[in-house]
């Protein structure tokens, strides 16, 4: 079986090698936005989802061997050949950001993958597929927990080198770098209390924030809430004026989508913090 699959993915990787000849002879004609690897995965024809089928089942061999490193560049290559599959960008940031960065000796190079799997879904990702929920949630979860959680040992540093970077920026103004727009942060400041952009948790607002208007689902939009409510209520450790605005969301979230546990949530949280 892995003899045959191997003769697949040879064939498979001939066409692409096939497809970037061809590109090479073809006069460049490029239209605006249009990369160079859109333009090889365009000449592949129908040889794409052929690869693509083989590169999943190749991927989930080296996942179940733990060869991530080797993993993380045939998800980056999927990410290629279905730009469009929202899946495919959280897959492949996520063995950037997790699965990689953890085989690492230090810190520094665990936040060099960690923030190779954020300007994957933030630069590329979005920029492909920029109505679709699925990456903005990623997003923010991985600013919420990878960045500014306790899954990471390394997470201090990582915390430390974003808000480095968050210095860099000018306050009154977009930070292209980052993607993010000084219109769409004073809209965050406003619907959940000035943040502190130092901080990888306002991060995780911004892009949970643009998540809830992509929304088209209620799991999307309960996904996108409890993202929100966990990032105030974080926030309101350090900051009680945090609280009433994460109890607020904590409602909002319990009326789109009830649940026992958020219930005893709420309540627990509301007495902690005297709140009505």
């Amino acid at each position: 079986m892995e003899q045959n699959v191997g003769k697949i993915l040879a064939t498979a990787l001939l066409a692409v090698v096939c497809a970037v000849g061809a590109w090479w002879l073809q006069p460049k004609r490029t239209t605006a936005g249009e990369t160079q690897s859109e333009m090889i995965v365009a000449g592949l024809g129908g040889f794409r989802g052929l690869i693509a089928e083989v590169i999943w089942f190749r991927a989930d061999r080296l996942q179940e061997e733990g060869r991530y490193a080797e993993l993380a560049q045939l998800a980056t290559t999927l990410t290629m050949l279905e730009p469009h599959t929202a899946e495919v960008w959280a897959y492949a940031a996520w063995n950037l950001a997790y699965n990689v960065s953890v085989m690492m000796p230090d810190a520094v190079e665990r936040w060099r993958w960690v923030e190779a799997g954020i300007r994957l879904l933030r630069d590329d990702g979005l920029r492909l597929n920029p109505h679709d929920p699925v990456l903005y949630r990623e997003l923010a979860w991985m600013f919420l927990a990878k960045v500014g959680g306790q899954l990471d040992s390394a997470s201090p540093y990582y915390s430390a080198e974003w808000a480095k970077k968050i210095a860099a920026a000018p306050q009154s103004e977009d930070w292209p770098e980052l993607k993010m727009e000084a219109v769409v942060r004073s809209a965050v400041d406003a619907e959940y209390g000035s943040q502190d952009w130092r901080k990888p948790l306002a991060a995780a607002l911004y892009w949970a924030h643009l998540g809830l208007k992509e929304s088209k689902t209620v799991e999307d939009r309960r996904e996108l809430r409890q993202i929100v409510w966990q990032a105030l209520m974080l926030l309101s450790k350090d900051d009680a004026r945090f609280a009433p605005r994460a109890l607020k969301e904590m409602r909002t979230a319990f009326s789109e989508h009830p649940s026992g546990m958020l219930h005893d949530l709420i309540q627990r949280y509301r007495d902690k913090f005297n709140l009505e």
